[in-house]
């Protein structure tokens, strides 16, 4: 597999500028986000941080790989990679970045030698970092590069990769001045492991070079066969789909909310023993509340927390975090949330690999595993129009047809199988790149 260690260009002014620029605003921006604002003082001493580790811990004579994953979906396939990674070089240093507080947990789990965030992409944090680490190559998951730091890197001599590299085909990275700003960090790439061909053409115009980009699939479909596999037959999250038909309803938002409610009122009609069990992305307590009310007034079975559970109820509604992905093997069918959100849909895959078949709402276009799904016939997407009806008639469906039911899980299923093997394969391409180091 071919690597290219050429020096390349740094980044533009126009690019120092707007990192600049967003950093004056960030501050006065976070008064206003929860989410921002922890981010923003997570990376407040992470330099400092991360130098005084490297003081104290980095053996020179060991090699240290550094892995940057932005949040939580870019993490799970980061650990995916690096999983075989450590098995067969126990002896390497691993450094973890990202930037989401929403990743700090997982960043906490994969492994590494030492985890934190990634600092402003300035030419002194690079610097410091790079003199700091002497990292013997940097990988980058998904699509989150950061040019000062990529180009930064590529010129001391480093190796720079992308792993589970993905474009959405409208994406504004595409676009100019975006795509201007961005167009260094992506020429500073010595490997690219790419989804899939149409991204791998979509990289090449952010500026990856077309001779250091490799197809190898995604490591997500490793990572959810790997979680389901790890789930306890025994585990007690699994007994809330036993014994009747159980839709599990994961990352709901509101809009997601109000067509499942209204179709499991007419699904119940015809089948009483069906239950529905609801996870929402945010389970605050306002949220939970709201749930409730609308189920009461539309006179459906009295609402059951999680919490509060000891056995399998119709309408249960989980109130806490971290349970999804076993709970979704307790269905007998899955609903995905966030296709009525302007934020999009949220992961299939994890249904997906548990075998069952996936419903999702109206926004499902820009995810390439949607399309996949649904082009398997192991997926239904809802319409923008009478979806509560569409919902209603597809779950009472596969309830009734318990052939149809099982036949679309096994699409949906055969599409992780058909994605396995994606993390080894991108796991030896970054293996060569520690072994390419100048």
């Amino acid at each position: 597999m071919p690597f290219d260690l050429s020096p390349m260009p740094g980044t533009s002014l126009a690019y120092r500028g707007t990192v600049r620029l967003a950093r004056m605003i960030l501050p006065a921006a976070a008064a206003f986000d929860a989410k921002l604002a922890r981010g923003h003082q997570g990376r407040q001493g992470a330099l400092e941080r991360l130098c005084t580790w490297a003081a104290r811990e980095r053996d020179r004579a060991r090699p240290l790989l550094w892995f940057h994953a932005p949040s939580v979906g870019e993490g799970l396939q980061a650990e995916a990679v690096l999983g075989p990674i450590r098995g067969r070089h126990p002896d390497w240093q691993i450094v973890y970045t990202h930037f989401s507080p929403s990743a700090e947990a997982l960043a906490r789990r994969v492994g590494a030698s030492v985890s934190d965030y990634l600092p402003y992409d300035t030419p002194e944090a690079a610097r410091r970092l790079l003199h700091a680490l002497t990292p013997a190559a940097l990988v980058f998951s998904k699509l989150d590069l950061w040019p000062e730091l990529a180009t930064s890197t590529a010129a001391s001599g480093v190796p720079v990769a992308l792993i589970a590299a993905t474009v959405r085909p409208g994406s504004g990275r595409l676009r100019w001045p975006v795509r201007a700003l961005l167009e260094p960090g992506y020429r500073a790439l010595s490997a690219v492991a790419a989804v899939d061909a149409p991204d791998a053409e979509r990289l090449a115009a952010l500026g990856a070079r077309r001779e250091v980009i490799h197809v190898l699939g995604d490591p997500r479909s490793d990572s959810v066969a790997d979680k389901v596999a790890a789930v306890r037959r025994d585990d007690p999250l699994l007994q809330f789909g036993r014994g009747a038909p159980t839709l599990v309803a994961g990352s709901t938002w509101p809009g997601d909310e109000a067509v499942l409610l209204e179709a499991f009122r007419n699904v119940r009609s015809r089948h009483p023993t069906a239950r529905l069990i609801l996870v929402p992305h945010e389970p605050i307590e306002s949220h939970l509340a709201a749930v409730e009310a609308s189920a009461d007034r539309q006179g459906l079975p009295e609402v059951t927390r999680l919490s509060a559970a000891t056995e399998a109820v119709p309408l249960l509604l989980v109130d806490r975090v971290g349970v999804l992905a076993a709970l979704y093997g307790a269905g007998s069918l899955a609903y995905v949330g966030g296709g009525f959100h302007a934020a999009g849909l949220h992961s299939v895959l994890e249904p997906a690999a548990w075998g069952v078949p996936v419903i999702f709402g109206p926004r499902w276009r820009e995810s390439r595993d949607a399309a996949t799904l649904v082009d398997a016939g192991g997926a239904v997407a809802l319409p923008n129009s009478g979806a509560a009806e569409v919902l209603a008639a597809t779950w009472d469906r596969w309830l009734t047809d318990a052939a149809a039911r099982a036949h679309a899980g096994q699409q949906a299923r055969a599409v992780i199988d058909a994605g396995l093997g994606a993390a080894e394969r991108s796991a030896k391409m970054v293996e060569g790149l520690v072994g390419s180091k100048k």
